[in-house]
């Protein structure tokens, strides 16, 4: 069975549907949390994200910004969130969402691309998925909560 997906900006009207990719990633937040994020991250020129529609609904989304290292030369992009809806994982919005990532990245000039996975059992699926796109383990990300 082929599956049409395309992809395109997020929009307010994505709202609802972003609230719940982001319930399926394992982070819980509100329409109106979402709102407020969408807004603060849209009204910053670095930051893009992405949906992933199947027709006419949004099954997944990206979220990337473009920024500079310290550890090597040229503009890097930095996928900050990545999730499919759980009801539509293998039809290939990941896929459809990263090539638009990698696309956007060339079209800049940018050097590479880079993201964080968590080194939890739940992401295995993720990292499996990363590596066959040509992506490579290189670090172990660290976090600490100041609020």
């Amino acid at each position: 069975m082929e599956h049409k997906i395309h992809t395109r900006k997020a929009a307010i009207k994505d709202i609802p549907r972003l609230a719940r990719l982001m319930e399926d990633l394992g982070y819980p937040v509100s329409q109106e949390q979402m709102e407020t994020r969408l807004k603060n991250i849209g009204s910053h020129p670095d930051y893009c994200t992405l949906v992933a529609c199947l027709k006419d609904k949004v099954i997944g989304m990206v979220g990337f910004h473009t920024g500079l290292l310290y550890n090597t030369d040229g503009i890097h992009i930095r996928v900050i969130s990545l999730v499919t809806d759980k009801n539509y994982r293998g039809v290939g919005a990941g896929k459809q969402l990263m090539m638009a990532v990698e696309n956007f990245a060339e079209q800049l000039g940018a050097a590479g691309i880079v993201l964080n996975s968590g080194n939890r059992t739940e992401r295995e699926a993720a990292h499996h998925f990363y590596l066959s796109l040509g992506y490579q383990a290189m670090s172990t990300g660290f976090v600490k909560t100041l609020h």
